[in-house]
């Protein structure tokens, strides 16, 4: 066997830019995500709010997500990823006047809130477009014999921007306030939207263009649920990122639990990504392919422990320290469920395929926003936390028991005959 160069993608330039423009994008998602939970929570002071928020964008991401899929694999990706882009920078433009000091103090309480969820809510829309778009476009920058490197390095670009958004987010808001801080995330869109141009134009793999959406649409649908590793993948991460959602809630712990301010929440917020892009980075060097069904379901455990210890810790360093190790645990499943879409996927279904993906799976993040939100408002905060805990762990048994199929994936093999290619 081949030595492992874990630098194999890196060494094409437009991966390099790829990544840069995958970066700016995150960055500045993930920080205007924290910022807004943090401005609707100082308006509301109600935790189901910040459920609202999640729900205001998965509505349009799930709704739009198959259809969204059958477009991006009729089109040319670099061009409609520059659509998108263009789109989220004047989502963008548009929190950050609703956050002018002028305009705040001219407007009710209630409709500066319902014109920041109308624009998340039309970011929702974007999202759903831009997953799909910026997973088919990697596989179009790289030989296929480098995916499972590129997914790694996409992955771990992707935590790092998740790190350091949530932290500056906290920080800005602390030092700058919400209307600056909502400026730095539009420069942020822009600068993406500057280093996508640098990526060249590439050809369309898809045979079947002028598809009927509906057929198209059936056939992305069936094949994912025809793949019983794709399926089972997505599915464990769907549970445990849905009942496991209590990040959601940290504008609360930060504020009336742990009582950290603004700074303390960007460090929390921030924690779980410091986890994740550790063990990202890691897995650039050592390969997590080698039983990988049995590390995803140990993985996904452990993450469901962590989101207990943090729901009832009332220390600071214990909680950081719970939600970094969660992210940990959430890294080894990112890792390994993104290998499995890159190998198992057809060149001409990554749009459909991705789709459906995020509908089980990014889409979880917000019903799990929406989930903590409505069950901390009927049983409190510290229980809604732990509840969700316990609710990944007993996913993670049922799965282990009902599929020992799945407890046997191994991706070794195929990895290994694709480092052979020449």
């Amino acid at each position: 066997m081949a030595k492992k160069d874990p630098y194999a993608a890196l060494r094409f330039k437009e991966f390099r830019i790829f990544l840069g423009m995958r970066f700016a994008l995150v960055f500045a998602w993930s920080m205007q995500f924290v910022i807004i939970e943090w401005e609707v929570y100082s308006l509301t002071k109600n935790p189901l709010s910040l459920g609202i928020i999640g729900l205001m964008e998965i509505i349009p991401a799930i709704s739009m997500a198959l259809f969204a899929g059958h477009i991006v694999d009729q089109n040319e990706k670099k061009s409609l990823l520059v659509k998108c882009l263009i789109g989220f920078s004047v989502i963008s433009l548009g929190l950050f006047l609703v956050t002018v000091p002028s305009v705040v103090s001219s407007l009710t309480k209630s409709t500066i809130l319902w014109i920041i969820y109308a624009l998340v809510f039309l970011g929702g829309f974007v999202r759903a477009f831009i997953g799909p778009t910026v997973f088919s476009l990697l596989s179009l920058i790289v030989p296929k014999k480098n995916y499972p490197n590129a997914a790694t390095w996409s992955s771990s670009t992707w935590q790092l921007a998740s790190m350091f958004g949530p932290a500056l987010a906290g920080f800005s808001i602390g030092i700058m306030g919400v209307h600056w801080s909502m400026c730095l995330v539009f420069a942020c869109t822009l600068v993406a939207l500057m280093l996508l141009t640098q990526i060249t134009r590439k050809p369309i793999l898809n045979p079947k263009i002028g598809e009927p959406i509906f057929q198209s649409l059936i056939e992305g649908v069936k094949f994912v649920f025809n793949n019983k590793t794709i399926l089972g993948a997505i599915s464990l991460d769907m549970f445990a990122v849905l009942f496991g959602g209590a990040v959601a809630l940290l504008p609360i712990f930060a504020q009336d639990i742990l009582k950290v301010g603004s700074e303390g929440f960007g460090v929390l917020r921030a924690a779980p990504a410091v986890g994740s892009i550790i063990t990202m980075l890691a897995a650039a060097y050592f390969s997590l392919n080698k039983n990988a069904g049995v590390k995803l379901l140990t993985a996904i455990f452990i993450f469901g422990l962590c989101i207990i210890v943090f729901g009832l810790s009332e220390i600071f360093w214990i909680s950081v320290l719970a939600l970094f190790l969660s992210g940990v645990a959430d890294g080894v499943s990112v890792v390994i469920r993104n290998t499995i879409l890159q190998l198992h996927t057809p060149d001409n279904m990554r749009g459909r395929v991705s789709s459906v993906n995020s509908i089980f799976v990014g889409s979880s993040n917000e019903l799990g926003a929406f989930e903590s939100g409505v069950t901390a408002k009927l049983m409190g905060v510290v229980r809604a936390v732990v509840f969700g805990g316990c609710m990944t762990i007993g996913t993670v048994v049922v799965t282990a028991f009902i599929s020992p199929s799945f407890r046997k994936l191994d991706l070794e093999k195929e990895v290994e005959a694709l480092e052979k290619e020449d």
